[in-house]
């Protein structure tokens, strides 16, 4: 069985995000670009099935311009056997139009399983996996903090707000993945030196007639205001008067 894993690259985490001086999105220029936090662990759960016996290939795909080779190679130095890069023009490719071309993707290559991270930093859209699902009339379990792969299905256990959720889907199914799923293995140098080798397969959208327009505009982009500073209260009866004067009493 093949399991299809998308990964996106974004701003590394560690990066303080600076707004462009004209407001129109976020500086983008010499900033450290890695594999969104959600798809790593997307990636490290497929090669864990695999190593298991339960799956045979592991794909990593990704969209976007110049150096998103890059975020597949992390994949394939972490142990995927191949990559597929759909190459646009810009990055930041709206929910639908990645769920489009990966729904054409699959007809292709016929996973019997789809891992995703739950969402992607820079966005938070949380979109893709549940459209991705729609369109292909797969069976989807979101959020997973338990993935364990039987014969012809899969059981997954997610977190929900009244405690733990655990589902049964028939296979082929589009899972998301949960921070408490795994935690990612780091990429070894011989490992980084194989998946040079390893092969990234280049397509365009435009091969299965996706419209990348985006549907959605940006306004602005503003940071958040500063916090001001606290105070500290030297006895209950002064920290009650601050909230009276507040207009919480």
């Amino acid at each position: 069985m093949k399991i299809l894993v998308p990964v996106k690259r974004v701003v590394d985490y560690n990066v303080k995000i600076r707004v462009k001086a004209d407001g129109t999105g976020v500086e983008l220029a010499n900033i450290k670009m890695s594999m969104n936090p959600f798809d790593e662990i997307a990636v490290e759960e497929a090669l864990r099935l695999k190593e298991a016996g339960k799956a045979t290939e592991v794909i990593a795909v990704s969209i976007g311009p110049v150096k998103t080779d890059e975020t597949i190679r992390t994949a394939l130095a972490m142990g995927a056997d191949r990559g597929i890069w759909v190459k646009t023009e810009e990055a930041g490719i709206e929910p639908l139009a990645v769920a489009k071309i990966l729904k054409a993707i699959v007809a292709e290559e016929a996973p019997g399983l789809v891992i995703l991270g739950k969402q992607a930093i820079d966005d938070d859209c949380n979109q893709t996996g549940q459209m991705l699902a729609a369109l292909l009339g797969w069976a989807q379990a979101t959020f997973a903090s338990k993935v364990a792969l039987g014969d012809g299905t899969v059981e997954v256990t997610r977190e929900i707000d009244g405690g733990l959720q655990t589902l049964s889907l028939d296979l082929p199914a589009v899972l998301t993945t949960d921070l408490r799923l795994n935690e990612p293995r780091y990429a070894s140098l011989p490992n980084i030196m194989k998946a040079k080798k390893k092969p990234i397969t280049e397509r365009g959208a435009a091969e299965w007639g996706v419209d990348l327009t985006p549907r959605l505009q940006v306004l602005a982009t503003t940071e958040p205001t500063g916090r001001t500073a606290g105070i500290k209260v030297s006895s209950a009866a002064e920290l009650v008067g601050h909230l009276k004067t507040a207009g919480v009493l």
